[in-house]
């Protein structure tokens, strides 16, 4: 069953509106038992009260019901002179069942409390006259009201943050878990706290500490298993390329061969690029856009190649040499398929709450069908079919992953006119938004 959209997302959100319902419906259901309890001691005085005035008035004989009406500010009304009542809930209903309890099932009672308070009673069995007998205001129901709902109110905003802060410190070791996990995800070494961990999350955390034990020594087995493969491929390689030069042949195959080995070559130093993505190096705080300009001089040395469009940012944690890596890639490829027309393009998006980061490598190349952009950040794929190409695929396999180290994201788009932009997005904070484009 899908959850409504007016219903909160988050653990959190939802226990604590559970308990906000609680304590609010217990405040409540308190409220009415005080309105129906405490108060009706003090009405069934007032009833206890008029039904014993209203028993000497008519037990008297008729020459002393004047005197007794007199002392008591009794006043004898005609039915058709008598008001209706006035429903106060639920005092006039607990009023009514009081004055039949005193004076019988079959009594008839008219409430008023308005200037000025009065009470109407025609009780049968003792008379056929309605009586009327003066009323004074409940309490609670008068000046004194605002008071009591003030500390009800109160009481509830009270419960309410202590429920707030228990709910938080409840999903503490929650929280704790998703930002261990998002660090795991981005190279960082993090292991979880157990001996201060409630012991519903003891095993959980324990599990995490586990398999972050394991991604991490699979990670330095593949690293190991690949740097022995290519030494042990280096070294008949630069026999081969060393007999080759040695034979002083100028054929264009010893060329072929020559440039076969240089290829070879170069796809090892990809597939240790890719193992070795930067995990462990350190993030530090770092410019931008000094880094891009680091990276682009080589390229420029012979003449202006690649252009620069860059805004002022803010220092950010940033591991150099993979963001170094990361833009030499886009910039190789970039040149090899745009030619002249590169630039790199840096500035500021997003709002105060959530910055980033835009990095765009644009060209003026052949473009890429855009039924293929998504596949081209696998390793081993090539997007061949629109651009051509050399190497094992490995490039922007390494500039994803690079990326998503950051905590940021890469994405290829087709250029008006022709070309390509390789749109690289890095918060400023732990989080790249939602709408970060």
């Amino acid at each position: 069953m899908k959850t409504p959209l007016w219903f909160p997302q988050s653990f959190f959100a939802r226990t604590l509106w559970l308990v906000l319902v609680v304590v609010l419906f217990s405040k409540a259901l308190t409220l009415v038992y005080l309105m129906m309890n405490e108060d009706m001691l003090v009405d069934r005085q007032y009833s206890h009260g008029a039904a014993l005035t209203l028993r000497a008035y008519w037990a008297a004989d008729p020459e002393d019901r004047a005197h007794i009406a007199e002392a008591a500010t009794l006043q004898r009304v005609a039915r058709d002179e008598v008001p209706p009542t006035e429903q106060h809930w639920p005092y006039s209903e607990i009023f009514l069942r009081q004055m039949q309890t005193e004076l019988g099932p079959d009594t008839e009672v008219r409430v008023r409390v308005q200037s000025p308070p009065a009470l109407w009673v025609h009780a049968p069995s003792l008379g056929d006259a309605w009586l009327k007998v003066p009323l004074y205001p409940h309490p609670l129901r008068g000046q004194k009201i605002w008071t009591v709902l003030g500390w009800f109110l109160g009481i509830g905003l009270l419960s309410t943050a202590a429920a707030w802060i228990f709910v938080r410190q409840l999903n503490a070791p929650l929280k704790r878990l998703v930002f261990a996990a998002r660090q795991l995800g981005q190279g960082s070494s993090v292991r979880l706290p157990i001996s201060d961990t409630p012991s519903e999350m003891t095993e959980v955390y324990r599990a995490f500490n586990q398999m972050a034990e394991n991604v991490e020594q699979a990670a330095r087995e593949r690293e190991l298993m690949l740097a022995g493969v290519s030494h042990d491929l280096r070294t008949p390689l630069t026999r081969l390329r060393l007999s080759l030069e040695l034979l002083n042949s100028d054929s264009d195959l010893t060329e072929d061969m020559v440039r076969d080995i240089e290829d070879m070559d170069a796809i090892l130093d990809q597939f240790l690029a890719f193992i070795r993505d930067g995990r462990d190096e350190t993030p530090e705080p770092s410019d931008l856009g000094e880094l891009v300009r680091e990276v682009v001089a080589p390229y420029n040395q012979q003449g202006e190649q690649v252009r620069l469009y860059l805004e002022t940012l803010p220092p950010f944690p940033l591991r150099r040499v993979s963001i170094k890596r990361l833009l030499a890639n886009l910039l190789d490829n970039a040149l090899r398929y745009g030619g002249q027309g590169v630039e790199v393009v840096a500035n500021l998006s997003g709002d105060c709450s959530a910055p980033y980061v835009v990095l765009s490598v644009l060209d003026r190349g052949p473009g890429i069908d855009p039924a293929e952009q998504g596949n081209l950040f696998n390793p081993f794929i090539r997007g061949d079919l629109a651009r051509g190409g050399k190497g094992a695929g490995l490039g922007l396999a390494i500039v994803k992953r690079i990326a998503a180290l950051h905590g940021g994201s890469v994405e290829l788009r087709n250029r008006s006119g022709g070309g390509l932009e390789a749109r690289i997005c890095l918060p400023l904070g732990l989080l790249l938004p939602r709408d970060a484009v």
